[in-house]
């Protein structure tokens, strides 16, 4: 899963979030000489002659977008959540791509895990309520790693 406790002292506990990450990056590498391999197989029948130059830029435009998507969608995966509790506070801070920070704080003892299974903008939105204000947690997860999250934090807060 892509999260994980930590303990780092008594009674100081983090949760690290980070969403998936299906490709490697030497499978970008992998996909687009790939895309670019075959993409060059037609460009094989025009070899020598000038249609090749009127070709050849569409390849390499293909190729680009999908380098350029895939970067985009790594970048968006550099999104990391850490909630840490400790005797009597419980915090969230969310770290965005862009290097904007969100920080959540309030008591341990007002601190609740609630799950909404409809109406949140993914089934089995989970979401941490305190303070006054109501923030979400995980929403990069896949729904069975937000059940299993929402399971944990419930047992986390309780203790």
């Amino acid at each position: 899963m892509p999260y994980d406790w930590k303990r780092n002292s008594g009674a100081v506990r983090e949760l690290h979030l980070w969403p998936h990450n299906s490709l490697p990056p030497r499978g970008v590498m992998v996909v687009v000489l790939g895309v670019f391999a075959l993409g060059s197989i037609p460009l094989l029948a025009v070899l020598g002659s000038v249609v090749l130059w009127g070709l050849l830029p569409f390849l390499l435009v293909a190729v680009l977008g999908l380098w350029l998507a895939l970067e985009m969608n790594y970048r968006h995966r550099r999104t990391i959540e850490v909630l840490t509790l400790t005797d009597d506070q419980a915090q969230l801070v969310r770290h965005e791509p862009g290097g904007r920070i969100q920080e959540w704080h309030c008591n341990r003892y007002w601190a609740q895990a609630e799950m909404h299974e409809k109406g949140g903008p993914v089934p089995h939105y989970v979401t941490l309520k305190g303070g006054g204000r109501e923030v979400e947690i995980g929403s990069f997860l896949s729904e069975d790693e937000r059940i299993a999250l929402f399971d944990e934090l419930t047992r986390a807060f309780k203790s």
